[in-house]
């Protein structure tokens, strides 16, 4: 009994305790994690810096470790790499949701398309959170991609670890 009294004050004060997820203008945070998409998946990084109440920017980079062969064409780094700049609407405040989540709608002007995103954070302690984020391109530069220059030219799905660096 002891050790679950323990744990739920543990959670209950993680929770009540959690940090703010994005705090305005000087807010910095750094998001690593796995990049999952059609044909490939690796690791993904992006850093975003609060502008305003709810506004940042920021860059995003993955490298996809594993990719499949498209008719025996193999993908080389480049069209295993991508990497973007990109702004976002930091939406919690406005929609009056807990300070410990943000979500985080915007666009993204990158190597491959003009895209779109959707991701959110939840952060647990001062430092350290999860997040995840879908992407999809809005206009790509090639109108049709095909065999390698798919890859990261598609819907993408990353997921993982958040870090405050205020």
């Amino acid at each position: 009994m002891k050790k679950l009294t323990t744990l739920l004050l543990v959670l209950a004060t993680s929770f009540t305790y959690a940090q703010t997820a994005f705090s305005g203008k000087g807010d910095k945070k750094i998001n690593i994690g796995a990049n999952i998409q059609d044909g490939g998946s690796g690791i993904q990084g992006s850093a975003d810096f609060g502008l305003g109440e709810n506004f940042s920017f920021g860059f995003v980079a993955n490298y996809l470790l594993g990719a499949d062969d498209y008719f025996g064409e193999k993908p080389d780094f480049g069209d295993r790499f991508d990497a973007k700049v990109r702004v976002n609407a930091n939406l919690s405040s406005v929609l009056n949701i807990s300070d410990a989540f943000d979500l985080y709608p915007g666009l993204s002007l990158g190597l491959r398309n003009f895209g779109g995103h959707v991701g959110a954070r939840y952060f647990f302690t001062d430092g350290f959170g999860l997040f995840s984020e879908i992407g999809f391109p809005i206009a790509r530069y090639d109108n049709d991609p095909y065999g390698p220059k798919y890859l990261n030219n598609q819907f993408t799905f990353a997921v993982g670890a958040s870090f405050n660096l205020n």
